[in-house]
């Protein structure tokens, strides 16, 4: 049965594509939990071909988390945990888009929650054409809606694994 996002859960995308990616991945989810009062549900990590980076990017490993919280959840504080947690593992911002990084954590939803700013765009815009994003969510909220979207991510997926014959990712764990 599809449910639409509850108002106390969150949806996280990580990827890693410098240094030890797996454990980077792994360090991250614990630091998170550290940070916020809720249950994780992670994802298997899925190695993928990087996506509009620049030419000669390492692949990615990339895995996604669902937080349950035992109260609601603010957006934007939770943006800056995520942010000093990349900081935190080695994440420098060029200004290069798309660059090669030890970490890169996406909030894609935080309840029902819908922000359009320049700090932040929720649900994440682009997250349900990024075959790296909708793979690992696939796993951990296959029957959510997102806001603004009429589908559960599971058929968000399924809908992209018919229409496109390479996807470039391939699970790990």
């Amino acid at each position: 049965m599809a449910t639409v996002i509850c108002p106390r859960s969150a949806l996280v995308a990580l990827g890693s594509n410098l240094g030890p990616s797996e454990e980077l991945i792994h360090l991250a989810i614990d630091l998170l939990q550290k940070h916020v009062d809720a249950r994780i549900v992670t994802s298997s990590l899925w190695k993928t071909t990087p996506m509009d980076c620049p030419e000669g990017s390492p692949s990615f490993v990339n895995a996604a988390m669902a937080l349950h919280a035992n109260s609601d959840l603010d957006p934007e504080s939770l943006l800056h945990t995520l942010l000093s947690i990349e900081a935190k593992l080695g994440r420098k911002r060029s200004g290069i888009a798309n660059e090669p990084r030890p970490m890169d954590m996406d909030l894609i939803a935080c309840g029902p929650h819908q922000r359009e700013s320049t700090l932040l765009t929720l649900p994440h815009p682009r997250f349900h054409l990024r075959p790296f994003v909708l793979a690992p969510l696939s796993e951990v909220a296959p029957d959510w809606i997102l806001p603004g979207q009429e589908k559960t991510i599971e058929t968000l997926w399924l809908d992209m694994k018919e229409s496109q014959s390479n996807l470039g990712l391939s699970r790990l764990t």
